[in-house]
């Protein structure tokens, strides 16, 4: 590992990492659903509770900033990582409530050389969120771009 940086020649196919955990609390649904998604089973534990949710529940793009944030914690500091082309996939399989513990488990699908950039090397991974019971809550799939060593 040169510069102490985990490189594209670091990754192995099949391989699986895990990070997290994370404990969504009802104030943090709430704030977040309220900054950017206001929708009222988000928002309003009356109109959650009446909703077919039959509670108050995160967004899933709330869902999606945590999963980033447990990567960023568990990983990107510690990686050459150089941004992301995109995602191909997010699916929001079970609904998120408060005092939910999510984690993250990431599995590298796809490695291979950027022809455009030769300097980087591409990855398509799979996310999965997963709760305190081990149920699939988030599922995602999309590319990252790492530097290669000795570029």
């Amino acid at each position: 590992m040169e510069d102490g940086k985990v490189h594209w020649e670091d990754y192995e196919v099949g391989s699986v990492r895990e990070y997290g955990s994370v404990t969504v609390s009802r104030e943090e649904i709430v704030a977040f659903a309220r900054q950017f998604d206001p929708q009222p089973f988000h928002v309003d534990e009356e109109a959650a509770r009446l909703s077919p949710f039959g509670g108050l529940v995160a967004s899933g793009w709330h869902t999606c900033a945590l999963a980033m944030r447990m990567f960023c914690d568990g990983e990107l500091g510690r990686s050459a990582a150089a941004g992301s082309p995109g995602v191909e996939k997010v699916r929001w399989v079970r609904p998120v409530r408060p005092g939910d513990t999510l984690r993250l488990r990431i599995t590298l699908l796809e490695k291979r050389p950027m022809r455009s950039k030769p300097h980087l090397g591409l990855l398509r991974n799979a996310w999965e969120v997963v709760n305190q019971a081990g149920e699939r809550v988030m599922e995602m799939e999309g590319w990252g771009m790492v530097r290669r060593r000795g570029t």
